[in-house]
């Protein structure tokens, strides 16, 4: 992507200098190399002169205040406020983007080249904070577009944030690099990530990506001590078929933990797949059914009214109740900082 001009003057972290005048970019798994003058997949990191520099640092094109259970998070401080930041641009390419306007509105042309440069309002690191504390949050999610890509301002809001009690979350679609995840480790409490696929024909089709960086970060992040949850969203005749969602059950099961809370979400027509079906009911139901046949302890249902309770794993009560995004948790005790079944005392894993 040509650039004409770069307004951003902050320098960007994790990247290498090349030959001619080139800079590799570390951030996520395309490792883009960036000759001069250009931008990288995610549009919104520029080689100026030789140093790789951040577009969108304290940008922010979308702000809110959202129940946290929205991201989705269930096991992660539940009923609370989190205050929601994003800027514009996204690593991937996803054709059933939800937030397409955002993440997706970075073109190649000139005008687009000046819009992201444009984009948002003038909001940073401290300001979120602020902000955050001023409605009563009790945390701050990088969500709507690809954290990843506005690293440098995450990573900044998020020291502030642990200086300010408040907890950080990312909602990602686990393309970041394992330097990526090091480094903002100490400061992200929780991750909502997006395991879109079993297949990486999927993944290189519909999303402009592939498969196994993916894997690999959402074990590198259950390794750094992240509280984790995964998300599917289940698209008729793309990755509904049993092997596939049994296939993403036994991984979470076997490699993260059978008490990673899985979402597996209904599909409905969006961006460029806007002509298909919905995903039928029954589909989600069978991928709760395969889950739970896989050994996990949590699975929840997204976009659809089925299983949004959480259940004591041991003797089958319910301990937190959802209705939309609101959770009553008065079947969890949580008396010296764990969470744990009222009626039998047995633990039920997440950050109370």
């Amino acid at each position: 992507m040509k650039v004409d001009r770069v307004t951003i003057m902050k320098e960007a972290l994790l990247w290498d200098k090349a030959s001619g005048g080139a800079v590799i970019c570390k951030l996520c798994a395309h490792k883009c190399r960036i000759a001069p003058d250009r931008r990288g997949i995610c549009t919104v990191r520029a080689n100026d002169g030789g140093v790789l520099r951040t577009c969108v640092y304290g940008r922010a094109i979308a702000e809110h205040v959202d129940p946290v259970e929205k991201k989705p998070l269930y096991h992660f401080l539940p009923s609370s406020e989190t205050y929601s930041v994003a800027t514009v641009g996204c690593n991937f390419k996803c054709a059933f983007c939800q937030n397409w306007g955002i993440s997706q509105s970075a073109g190649l042309r000139k005008d687009d080249v000046e819009r992201i440069d444009q984009s948002g309002i003038a909001m940073p690191p401290q300001r979120v904070v602020d902000v955050a504390l001023k409605y009563m949050c009790r945390s701050i999610s990088f969500t709507y577009t690809e954290p990843t890509v506005f690293f440098e301002y995450a990573l900044d809001t998020a020291r502030i944030a642990k200086d300010a009690g408040l907890k950080t979350v990312f909602v990602s679609n686990g393309y970041m690099s394992k330097e990526c995840i090091d480094a903002v480790a100490p400061y992200l409490d929780a991750c909502n990530i997006d395991l879109k696929s079993f297949s990486d024909g999927f993944y290189k089709t519909h999303c402009g990506a592939s498969l196994y960086p993916v894997l690999e970060s959402l074990k590198a992040i259950r390794e750094a001590g992240i509280w984790l949850e995964v998300t599917t969203l289940v698209i008729a005749g793309e990755n509904d078929s049993d092997e596939e969602l049994a296939g993403i059950a036994r991984f979470i099961a076997d490699e993260l933990g059978r008490d990673t809370p899985w979402h597996v979400s209904r599909f409905f027509p969006q961006y460029h797949m806007s002509d298909r079906l919905a995903t039928g009911v029954q589909s989600i139901d069978r991928a709760l059914n395969l889950g739970r046949g896989a050994g996990l302890r949590y699975v929840y249902a997204g976009n659809v009214d089925l299983a949004q309770d959480t259940l004591c794993p041991k003797c089958g009560e319910t301990v937190m109740r959802r209705q939309g995004y609101r959770t009553d948790a008065d079947g969890l005790s949580t008396d010296g900082g764990a969470g744990r079944c009222r009626g039998c005392g047995a633990e039920i894993c997440g950050i109370f």
